[in-house]
């Protein structure tokens, strides 16, 4: 009997302790979201901000490492939690803390105490995260979860147990507008492709009468595309090189098995196209020249673009394959190839780089045989400096000349700066 009782009261104590335990946890996390709240600032907000459905009770956002999704979620809460946020609790999965508990246990603890949001933030420094996730989303439907992850490759493989559950956004690094209106603080608004094509020159008047675009059009290509530029200008090259080799030398080989032995082959791949004119790849030679045979290349090369390293166009988009030989490579924007390659990188590939990757985030990219982009199976766009010709455009319909280094263009001559307008 006596016995009995000491059990009970061990257990008892056992029970508390945890019980306090927990409560002290959660209020460090509490704390460190509170500072992290009242740092963040909300005077340049992310255009997809308002393209997302916050109503959803499952979404993930994903995007390359360094385009600001962290930064986002902290926006949202702060423009529209702070009413409710004692039911709000921001968490990054890479935090200690995690090592030794399990996230449902933390929700568990939060829904109990009248928690209604959760955002769980770099998701895939979590072990089996997308089980858990799911598991919680059908445990507590009266919880709201938001959660984003850097690991582009690693969120791509859990979509499947998510599919059915959760909305997914794609995050880009920064457009020129976006950029624009950060640094310079005006409030240029997203343009339709169709707007810049037919309403060209009266936008750049708009535009040229606030800034002078071309004064920072440079410096958006070498720094602009990340937003952590912002921090310190001088850094930006070395992390944006410990981005790229986060990728290639563990993500790579850890969720898509690439073997570490070709991880300085893949490095030199990259240097090859961003000092190339725009390359169109022989697959062959080109397996010969890095020491790679070709279907293990097509299928790195599917890789980094999953990863968000390289940009393929396919003179068919529909049902890209693994091993399907893509038609024109680009590195995936060109802060990539000043980081890799600097004054040393072909200005043409530049050109196209920049103009692919504003465009692909919102409609389809096609190789055309005899100009440079053909876009939603509609336009084609040859791209080139101010003084480029309509040579290559001749008898085609919807045909356009992308043109870089002027303010305004005349007829179907386009400032390349302009399409970045675009998101």
């Amino acid at each position: 009997m006596v016995y009995d009782f000491y059990i009970k009261l061990v257990s008892i104590t056992i029970n508390l302790y945890i019980f306090v335990e927990n409560i002290a946890i959660m209020e460090k996390l509490q704390e460190k979201f509170y500072k992290k709240i009242g740092l963040t600032e909300t005077k340049f907000v992310r255009s997809i901000i308002s393209e997302i459905n916050w109503e959803a009770r499952l979404i993930g956002i994903t995007g390359a490492r360094g385009v600001g999704k962290t930064t986002l979620l902290l926006q949202y809460i702060k423009l529209n939690l702070m009413h409710d946020i004692h039911s709000t609790l921001y968490v990054s999965l890479d935090n200690i803390w995690f090592s030794d508990h399990k996230l449902s246990d933390l929700v568990d603890m939060f829904v109990k105490k009248g928690g209604k949001w959760i955002f769980l933030d770099e998701v895939h420094k979590y072990p089996q995260w997308s089980i858990e996730i799911k598991n919680i989303y059908d445990d507590f439907p009266e919880l709201k979860i938001v959660f984003t992850g850097s690991s582009l490759l690693e969120i791509l493989n859990a979509r499947a147990d998510l599919s059915r559950r959760a909305v997914i956004y794609s995050m880009q690094g920064l457009s020129f507008r976006e950029y624009l209106n950060m640094q310079m603080g005006t409030d240029f608004e997203i343009l339709k492709l169709n707007d810049i094509i037919e309403q060209h020159f009266s936008i750049s008047k708009e535009v040229v009468g606030k800034i002078k675009p071309l004064q920072h059009f440079s410096d958006y290509l070498k720094w602009g595309y990340y937003p952590f530029f912002n921090e310190q200008v001088e850094l930006f090259s070395g992390r944006l090189e410990e981005v790229i080799n986060m990728i290639l030398e563990v993500e790579l080989p850890l969720l898509r098995g690439v073997d570490i032995f070709y991880v300085k082959k893949l490095k030199q791949l990259l240097l090859i196209i961003s000092e190339s004119a725009p390359f169109v790849p022989n697959i062959t030679k080109l397996s010969e020249r890095i020491g790679i045979n070709r279907q293990t290349l097509l299928t790195y090369l599917f890789y980094m673009n999953e990863a968000h390293l390289l940009y393929s166009i396919y003179k068919d988009a529909d049902g890209i394959s693994l091993l399907q030989k893509p038609d024109k490579l680009f590195l995936e924007n060109t802060n990539l190839m000043y980081t890799l390659k600097g004054a040393e990188m072909d200005l043409g590939n530049m050109r196209e780089t920049f103009f692919a990757n504003q465009l692909q985030y919102k409609h389809q990219l096609e190789y055309a045989d005899k100009s440079d982009f053909f876009v939603d199976r509609k336009f084609t766009f040859e791209v080139g400096g101010k003084r480029k010709g309509k040579k290559q455009i001749v008898n085609i319909a919807d045909a356009y000349i992308v043109a870089d280094d002027i303010e305004f263009g005349v007829g179907n001559k386009i400032p390349l700066w302009l399409f970045g307008f675009l998101y």
